[in-house]
């Protein structure tokens, strides 16, 4: 039985399951922070410039309609197979949500805040930190959200470049016609996303509070 399978395999491999768990989630948290620290500067630099923004919107909507498996094997080509194209690919899908959200955040602080402010004589750098940060801040990590989920359903593909993951059981269960790898290697990918999501929504509603 299906159910007999997964739990034999939990008791065979329980170790080396706990390895590709461990492979999924630091190549995302690698990802996630790199598309953050592009992401984030980018799109407060664009807010501030409208014909930037466009043509910085434009490019992460382009970026968006490339599939992260295209851009997967256009690395392979230059930089070959294993983990550094994986984290290349995952970092261009993760910077368009964020870049995009940041900059919309940041044009959503109502100038008669901006200017509240500065009649309180506030310097740039305080009406950046007292201001305009925390009132873009929920916009900003929505557009984490969003990435971040899209990082872990799309790190599975690393697999196909040796990267490891929880990608190998989805993939190897579908080589060996194995349902249990399957169901575990997807419910696996769904349960981290998902428990992602949850975490940073409550941290977007406290923010909001």
């Amino acid at each position: 039985m299906l159910v007999d399978d997964i739990l034999q395999y939990f008791q065979e491999n329980f170790s080396q399951y706990l390895i590709y768990v461990y492979q999924h989630l630091g190549l995302s948290i690698q990802a996630i922070g790199i598309s953050c620290l592009i992401g984030i500067p980018l799109g407060y630099i664009s807010h501030q410039h409208r014909k930037l923004s466009q043509m910085i919107t434009l490019s992460s909507q382009a970026l968006r309609i490339i599939p992260s498996l295209a851009v997967l094997f256009i690395l392979i080509s230059f930089i070959g197979v294993g983990r550094v194209p994986a984290l290349i690919a995952l970092v261009l899908l993760g910077i368009p949500p964020i870049l995009v959200n940041t900059t919309v955040g940041f044009l959503e602080v109502p100038a008669v805040m901006i200017e509240t402010g500065k009649g309180l004589g506030m310097t740039d750098r305080e009406l950046l930190k007292r201001v305009k940060i925390p009132l873009a801040f929920p916009f900003v990590m929505t557009g984490v959200k969003l990435a971040l989920v899209e990082i872990i359903s799309s790190a599975t593909l690393a697999t196909y470049i040796g990267a490891g993951g929880l990608g190998t059981l989805i993939f190897t269960g579908l080589g060996l016609n194995r349902m249990d790898l399957l169901l575990i290697g997807g419910v696996s990918v769904a349960m981290i996303a998902f428990t992602t999501s949850i975490f940073l929504d409550y941290i977007i509603k406290r923010s909001v509070n």
